[in-house]
């Protein structure tokens, strides 16, 4: 089979499992327009560590990593099978790149795993391996290094996946924003990066916080914007980026897909 694409998926508040509304919607449409995968690797930028971690369980747990929601999100279970194979080949391949990881045999999928992938593939019937992030490693270009030493997957029918948010500003949360009052940083920040993508200028991205418009203001800790530099690395040179857009959650959370080919 050709060479599946890389994904980077914005999954929003936990909500997202619930009211899935335009990101659902977006995220379907994709999953049709994918050829099926054989399996799924996934950095979420809730599995946080210092070094890459990568989720070797043969039957991983649906995590609830969130308070206060309404009891059914808690009820909520994504139970896809893991993948300890695939796992140990993520590990052999982040170890020939000089990555330093380790296999975590007991880890299951948190929120950003399982709710995108909820909306992706709701039968949960193919094997998911999880990825933590490094936002202590040299920011994004380590990130980008190690979705480029998983690039070789892609030939093997897995899909490569990025979980986090375009824009990722929690703080917001109490400044009235809305559908009605977005917050001013989103859509100069979001249009960067999809001028940035659609250029390929990847020097421009690895250094957004520099170059980007509001960058502070759309990301004031890194996690949610480093797997989309995962993906990007996952894409290999000359990708086409193609963005989806998939509206504007809160005023402040930017819900952009974007696919790799």
């Amino acid at each position: 089979m050709p060479a599946l694409p890389s994904l980077y998926v914005s999954h929003g508040s936990p909500m997202t499992a619930l009211q899935p509304g335009a990101t659902g919607e977006r995220l379907a449409e994709l999953a049709r327009a994918l050829p099926r995968p054989k399996a799924i690797v996934i950095a979420s930028a809730h599995w946080l560590a210092h070094s890459p971690l990568v989720g070797g369980a043969l039957q991983p747990e649906t995590i609830h990593d969130f308070h206060g929601f309404p009891p059914e999100l808690y009820q909520l279970r994504y139970p896809a099978p893991g993948a300890p194979a695939l796992a140990a080949q993520v590990v052999e391949l982040l170890d020939q790149a000089g990555l330093a990881p380790s296999l975590d045999p007991q880890r299951g999928l948190d929120h950003g795993a399982w709710v995108p992938l909820r909306l992706l593939y709701p039968a949960a019937d193919i094997p998911v391996v999880p990825v933590s992030v490094q936002p202590g490693q040299a920011g994004p270009a380590h990130q980008y290094a190690l979705g480029r030493a998983l690039a070789p997957l892609r030939e093997q029918g897995v899909l490569l996946i990025g979980s986090g948010s375009i824009t990722h500003n929690l703080h917001d949360l109490r400044s009235g924003y809305s559908a009605e009052r977005e917050a001013p940083y989103v859509r100069p920040f979001i249009g960067w990066i999809e001028q940035k993508l659609a250029a390929g200028d990847v020097d421009a991205l690895l250094d957004y916080r520099r170059q980007a418009p509001f960058a502070q203001h759309a990301h004031p800790t890194d996690e949610h914007l480093l797997p989309l530099f995962f993906a990007l690395g996952a894409a290999g040179e000359g990708t086409h980026a193609q963005r989806i857009d998939a509206g504007i959650d809160l005023g402040f959370l930017a819900m952009d897909i974007y696919r790799f080919d």
